[in-house]
């Protein structure tokens, strides 16, 4: 079945340089000095403390081994072979986001009867090489053409298998069966016991879009998480945003920057954080992850740089998850490392299109002892939670002519929603006496990106969420 939001797709504008129903290769430009909209950053993989390592990528995104995918062309129904243009987009796009890793989570129909590692995008002929366990393919570290990665960048990301059935188990190491009929009827069940069998075989396990699911449900059948946030959803919610912005009247030059088209759609679905709140706030611990899925079958129409709107990489940049995994002793990390930091809470989300973060950071200590975010801890104990403010991480000085201003906010998980403990402009320092699950969300209004908003500069005067961590537990 086509998203609710395909109906976007028919749109084109006389802003745009016109409409088209496959992958559009974007125009690369030379990367300016520092960062704005457009320019791609790789990873600080040794920017996070206590020998932690920060490694950002995607949870949640489809490629050609989803129906839906590709314009709802994503193979051939009488070849069955692969689009393979698109499947080109994915891989070059993923690698000009310079992401450190992608979970993907591909539908049944194609997931469950294709095997690994092909559901790893591998390719053996690009230098791709398995991560296997067993004897047996678990992982894929992509290798990136040079020309795809921004200047600095890695030249390989991990690519993780997962699906999104009934459920959305992502690091599976394996099919959970030996046959389709046998996978189907695992990846197909929201049971408690099929949880437990994805768990098995590897899986962190997440219910994908939270609004469609009971904090009943979240707190009782097993997951590891759910998404604090879903793009898709998010588009759903805001498409009056979209019409205006591709409304006929415009010319190109009154139109935002095109990697900003989508920001005058982004809003804090009370949905996603309620539930949240509601599933927290009778002292379960659950993980909560940013999920881009996209799948380039949306919004065709070219922007002015040649490239469409909802094209894998306008996507993949626009969020990410922070993991902040602990590597073996040489630094090295895999799919295992990833999962461990996932299952364990340490996480942040964070809306990338208004920069780069450096220097965030929130933990607990307990009786003076650091304890990471998805910590529990004790109130037997001495605790003080931190956070450390954030900035725009090598923001551009021949861009930007305003600051963004930023500030931190302490919130608790309540029946019904989050309440606001304190809100700083600067590093927050909190004592705690109440037992629950806390956490920080940076706030930011983006007076930098003023310049490239254009006739929406109105935009820049506006408050948005540009990070949301995930919890601290405080029990009595």
């Amino acid at each position: 079945m086509r998203p609710v939001w395909w109906g976007l797709a028919t749109l084109c504008s006389v802003a745009a340089t016109g409409c088209s129903d496959a992958g559009s290769a974007p125009v690369v430009e030379p990367e300016p000095k520092g960062w704005q909209p457009g320019n791609h950053l790789p990873s600080l993989r040794d920017a996070a403390p206590r020998g932690l390592l920060d490694v950002r990528g995607l949870i949640h995104a489809h490629s050609v081994y989803s129906h839906d995918a590709c314009d709802g062309e994503p193979w051939d129904e009488q070849t069955d072979a692969i689009n393979e243009p698109c499947f080109e987009d994915f891989r070059r796009d993923m690698c000009l986001a310079a992401h450190d890793f992608i979970m993907l989570t591909d539908h049944d129909e194609r997931f469950s009867r294709t095997e690994f590692p092909d559901v790893l995008l591998y390719r053996s002929e690009r230098g791709d090489e398995l991560v296997e366990r067993n004897g047996e393919p678990v992982a894929s570290w992509a290798a990136c053409d040079p020309t795809d990665s921004p200047e600095g960048a890695y030249d390989d990301l991990l690519v993780l298998a997962g699906t999104e059935s009934d459920t959305m188990p992502v690091g599976l190491e394996g099919h959970v069966a030996a046959t389709e009929e046998a996978r189907n009827a695992i990846y197909n069940d929201a049971s408690s016991e099929s949880v437990a069998t994805l768990q098995a075989h590897g899986a962190v396990v997440l219910a994908q879009h939270t609004e469609d699911w009971t904090p009943e449900q979240l707190r009782d059948l097993g997951f590891d998480g759910f998404e604090m946030y879903n793009l898709h959803a998010n588009t759903i919610t805001g498409a009056g945003g979209v019409f205006e912005l591709l409304s006929p009247t415009w010319e190109p030059e009154q139109l935002p920057h095109p990697d900003l088209v989508l920001m005058n759609i982004v809003n804090e679905d009370a949905r996603y954080l309620d539930t949240w709140a509601d599933v927290l706030a009778d002292g379960n611990k659950r993980v909560t992850t940013m999920g881009t899925d996209c799948h380039q079958n949306t919004i065709t129409t070219l922007m002015q740089d040649g490239e469409r709107v909802d094209s894998y990489r306008r996507m993949m940049i626009w969020l990410s998850n922070h993991l902040l995994i602990s590597p073996e002793a040489d630094g090295s990390w895999d799919d295992r490392h990833l999962k461990e930091a996932l299952r364990n809470g340490r996480l942040f989300g964070v809306f990338e299109v208004f920069g780069y973060p450096t220097g965030f950071d929130f933990v607990a200590f307990e009786d003076g002892q650091v304890r990471e975010m998805g910590s529990e801890v004790s109130l037997q104990s001495d605790v003080m939670l931190e956070a450390k403010q954030p900035e725009v991480r090598d923001l551009d000085p021949d861009f930007a002519d305003e600051q963004p201003t930023i500030k931190l906010r302490l919130l608790r998980a309540q029946p019904g929603g989050w309440e606001q403990l304190d809100e700083v402009d600067g590093d927050l320092s909190y004592t705690v006496t109440e037992p629950g699950a806390y956490r920080v969300e940076a706030r930011i209004q983006p007076e930098h990106l003023r310049r490239s908003l254009n006739d929406f500069d109105h935009l820049a005067d506006a408050e948005y969420v540009w990070i949301y961590s995930n919890p601290v537990y405080v029990v009595p």
